[in-house]
């Protein structure tokens, strides 16, 4: 090798001994790993395309998979992604669509990330999910390509001199951590759940303002290292945009003041916290650094960060979230201790996941992992695993003389830890016990630090074939497992099943699988999964609430009451508990008790057209007709496109012979959804009535046309006819009727009465 070796290790004139020292043992892990990765070290190019490859591969079965999970409300049911929701309403809601200033409002604020699934409806012309996950897919080949760089950053590029001109070449060490990097499985629910794309872009803007800070220094043999303020703005500008993208991104400015402070200013941590315990007040290092503007450049990051936490908690407007104790049961233990042993424990179990991502679940909240109640639980064993481990890196972070190996080390632990601090519950209370999402970007200081692990391990054994068969089996187990986890994503049976298995107390896990059998008309599997989970989990009120609603459904109403009862017992804010309690009250005929159970759901949702529109069916069984025509035009001004509130409008109007009314709120309706058969199946019948047939009988036949098989369609238009005189169509339409429902008895009345006065016509005519 020729030439200047550090070339992309950033980094004073510290003395040509120490320079060489660094630049032999990049070298020097290379060589180390010269058994894993054999092949000469490549060109960028090759590695990132390498890379690029993998990572795309590893995840492409997700492809053509639904919507799951909280895909639901992020993209389907969130109306910022239409059209006609204004672009600048984007700047005001939360991530699934509410308003930042709204109690119930969870303040994630991600306005760019749903801009991103705003463009693919656009794109896609609809929810189209394969778009929305080609994106995804193609995002974490990106970022897994950009990776490579970062890498080569963390372990110090290596340059040399071939046939008079200078290559850069990616070690051997940023492209194994790379590759492992690509292909691990606790990345699947960002990549192959569509709302993981909020972490992804995070990812992307995060790694993009680290390597921009790089890039504000360069080496000069004369003035040592300068840095260039447009970069560092331009690091800072780019960590908000991945803020804008997820929270978590803010956290890069933390990083690259780590990197400013530990490997431009070669700040000695353990050097100084020896002259302060001598209480040596000659600390002239930091004079050395202050002149060189580091202080400069971490007052821009700080000045940077804080403009940054100040513009978001004004834009969250109510100050943060109000989680529940399900979803995060540790922060709510009264003693301390209680929450402090809990929190390390879940630390432990991320780094668990890391480290042996084979059990993976879509949610780990409720009762999935037990909380620690005492120090004499033996799952206290993991968090002082996890701490002794932690310590063991931090001296060696400290207190090794070699320069290389700090650096590696401390940046390794930096990508660790900084990145997951939002989640680690230290300054604020967070909504999961454990989510694999936000393990995205520490997972890149875990495969640094597993990669310098195996250069270390294979530089002190003579077994270099059994590391390089332990290291390949990794990066194929870890593939493999993408490839399964990411076909159990999916669909949501396959994803709410293979939770079972892993979180088997977990109330949530049994509630999905009922909802998901529900919605597939098995009621009878979905109310076992349902009681499990109130079982699991007794105040569970939204399961209570579905169950019940089945029991309504299946007319086991005293059950449905009383589980209705206690969820709103539980949940007093629950409106659509509220709501569904009312139906069964209407339905036991305790309409008193219904109307102040409607009432009391419209209280605590004041946009609630469903309930208006159930309010509107308890008025009209107490034939207080007008009320139920204000419950239901109630419901149609907070829900335009509410049919059934329509029809019964026009029905009832129609029914107290209002025919005129009931015509100007059949044409209202028909304006709002011209394509509702049902609607022109009603105002077919008003206008039969006022003997407007021409105008009736396109609306039924119109109606028809759009949904053939319905036996009272050709019913009535066979009355229309049998009124208006065309008796041959008259029975046409009579016997299509009969066919489709041959036990309508008003039908084979209107039939006979029919055949009669023909068979009347065709002795007249004999």
């Amino acid at each position: 090798m020729g030439g200047k070796t550090p070339g992309t290790s950033y980094q004073h004139n510290a003395g040509t001994r120490d320079r060489q020292r660094t630049a032999f043992t990049m070298a020097e892990l290379d060589a180390d790993l010269d058994h894993i990765m054999p092949s000469s070290v490549l060109p960028p190019f090759w590695a990132k395309l390498v890379v690029g490859f993998v990572s795309v591969l590893c995840f492409a079965r997700s492809y053509d998979g639904d919507f799951v999970f909280d895909d639901s409300e992020a993209i389907v049911n969130n109306k910022d992604l239409q059209a006609d929701t204004p672009l600048g309403d984007l700047w005001h809601h939360d991530f699934w669509g509410s308003r930042l200033s709204s109690n119930t409002s969870h303040k994630s604020y991600r306005p760019l990330t749903v801009l991103t699934f705003r463009l693919n409806y656009y794109l896609s012309g609809g929810f189209h999910p394969v778009g929305f996950h080609v994106v995804n897919i193609l995002l974490h080949g990106g970022i897994s390509v950009l990776m490579v760089d970062v890498f080569s950053v963390l372990f110090g590029g290596l340059q040399f001199t071939s046939k008079g001109r200078r290559v850069h070449l990616a070690p051997r060490a940023s492209l194994l951590a790379a590759l492992l990097f690509a292909v691990h499985p606790v990345h699947t629910e960002c990549v192959a759940g569509v709302v993981g794309r909020a972490d992804l872009l995070c990812a992307l803007f995060f790694s993009l303002s680290f390597l921009g800070y790089c890039k504000a220094f360069r080496e000069s043999n004369k003035e040592g290292t300068h840095s260039s303020t447009c970069w560092v703005l331009l690091s800072i500008f780019l960590g908000a945009v991945a803020m804008l993208c997820k929270e978590q991104g803010i956290t890069v400015l933390g990083l690259n003041a780590v990197f400013d402070i530990l490997v431009i200013g070669k700040f000695d941590v353990l050097e100084v916290i020896q002259k302060v315990l001598r209480k040596d007040k000659s600390l002239e290092r930091l004079g050395a650094l202050r002149s060189r503007g580091l202080l400069f450049r971490v007052s821009l990051l700080t000045s940077g960060g804080a403009g940054m936490l100040y513009v978001r908690w004004r834009i969250m407007g109510t100050g943060p979230p109000a989680f529940t104790e399900v979803d995060n049961p540790a922060s709510f233990a009264d003693s301390m201790l209680v929450r402090a042993i809990n929190y390390n424990y879940y630390y432990s179990l991320n780094a668990w996941l890391l480290l042996c991502p084979w059990w993976l679940c879509f949610d780990w909240s409720m009762g999935c992992i037990p909380l620690i109640k005492s120090v004499g639980d033996w799952r206290v064993i993991a968090l002082a695993a996890l701490w002794l481990c932690l310590i063991g890196l931090i001296c060696q972070a400290l207190c090794s003389e070699d320069s290389h190996k700090r650096r590696i080390l401390t940046l390794g632990l930096g990508f660790l830890v900084i990145p997951f601090l939002p989640a680690s519950n230290l300054f604020f209370r967070v909504g999961f016990v454990v989510a694999e999402r936000v393990l995205y970007l520490p997972s890149a200081g875990y495969c640094v630090l597993l990669t310098f692990g195996f250069g270390a391990l294979s530089k002190h054994t003579k077994k270099k074939k059994l590391i390089s068969t332990f290291v390949l089996g990794i990066l194929f187990i870890n593939a493999l497992r993408c490839v399964i986890r990411s076909g159990e994503w999916r669909n949501e049976d396959q994803l709410f099943r293979s939770a079972l298995s892993v979180c088997p107390l977990n109330a949530k896990v049994h509630y999905n699988i009922g909802k998901n059998l529900a919605d597939k008309g098995n009621q009878t599997a979905a109310i076992q999964y349902y009681r499990e989970a109130v079982r699991l989990n007794p105040k569970y009120v939204h399961a209570m609430n579905n169950l019940g609603n089945i029991l309504k459904e299946r007319n086991e109403l005293q059950e449905a009451e009383e589980l209705l009862s206690l969820a709103v017992q539980i949940q007093p804010d629950f409106a659509a508990a509220w709501m569904n309690l009312g139906i069964v009250q209407n339905s036991l005929k305790r309409f008193e008790a219904a109307e102040q159970s409607y009432r009391t759901a419209i209280k605590h949702r004041r946009k609630y057209p469903d309930c208006y529109y159930n309010l509107g069916r308890l008025y009209a069984d107490l034939n207080r007709h007008v009320d139920a025509l204000n419950a239901w035009r109630n419901a149609t001004v907070l829900k335009p496109e509410h049919s059934l509130a329509w029809n019964n409008m026009i029905i009832l109007l129609d029914n107290t012979g209002n025919l005129a009314q009931a015509e100007a709120v059949g044409r209202e309706a028909l304006e709002l959804i011209p394509n509702d058969h049902s609607l022109m199946f009603s105002l077919a019948n008003v206008l039969g009535k006022s003997q407007k047939y021409k105008e009736s009988e396109a609306l039924f036949l119109k109606a028809i046309k759009a949904n053939p098989n319905v036996a009272s369609y050709h019913g009535n238009l066979a009355v229309l006819y049998h009124r208006w005189g065309h008796l041959e169509s008259a029975k046409k339409h009579y016997e299509i009727s009969l066919q489709l429902d041959p036990a309508a008895a008003g039908t084979k009345e209107n039939y006979s009465l029919l055949r009669r006065k023909l068979e009347q016509m065709q002795k007249k005519d004999v």
